[in-house]
């Protein structure tokens, strides 16, 4: 940590502008940001490559190998849906956003759908970075109580008799799907059946069963 960084200056920073910066969340972020920037404490830069790798490398990428090994691996799948924090391991992508992780798996009678209903708590290190649609109110409180409407609107069209389990994430409890392997991709590697992953599919807003 670099020796000039003063936590208790941050945090009377924050204190001070809480109550003046504007309600919309982006703006806070940027007003708080910037502050950060201007007072030294905060290197643009590395922030911006911090956000990049997280949004585009770290996060839905290690998803997609996780779900395309439990695809091949029928122990690392078995593994996976008994402790996903400890598989995730396995594969080097241990971390505290991958801490405390079960994976749910759709099946031909079930559909799974996370949600976090009181704040974006979001396994970001095996995600990626939380899409913002993931963290509206709208979607949080329908995904309760409608989730079959809100699947559609992402294309998801289930059979009436297909079950939704819809899981609450928390900062205790973090929750992936471990979605239904396309047909048609018997013969493709890991690395083949990666690329066929989305992040949605992971928070369960994807069907990828007839993508191939």
């Amino acid at each position: 940590m670099d020796p000039s960084f003063d936590s208790e200056k941050v945090a009377e920073i924050h204190r001070h502008l809480h109550s003046h910066l504007p309600p919309e969340p982006a703006l806070r972020v940027k007003a708080l940001e910037s502050l950060l920037v201007e007072k030294g404490l905060v290197d643009p830069a590395a922030l911006d490559a911090w956000i990049e790798a997280y949004t585009e490398e770290i996060g839905p990428k290690r998803g997609a190998a996780v779900v395309a090994r439990a695809w091949v691996d029928s122990d690392f799948r078995a593994r996976l849906l008994a402790d996903a924090s400890a598989a995730v391991a396995e594969m080097g992508f241990a971390g505290q956003a991958s801490g405390h992780l079960k994976a749910v798996e759709n099946t031909d009678t079930v559909h799974n759908l996370v949600v976090c209903t009181l704040c974006s708590c979001y396994p970001f290190a095996i995600l990626g970075m939380a899409p913002p649609w993931y963290k509206a109110n709208e979607y949080r409180a329908r995904a309760v109580r409608d989730p079959r409407g809100v699947l559609a609107e992402f294309g998801v069209t289930l059979l009436p008799e297909t079950r939704i389990d819809v899981w609450d994430s928390t900062a205790e409890l973090r929750y992936m799907v471990l979605p239904q392997r396309p047909a048609g991709t018997d013969g493709m590697d890991e690395t083949a059946l990666a690329a066929l992953v989305t992040r949605n599919a992971m928070i369960g807003t994807d069907d990828l069963r007839g993508i191939a």
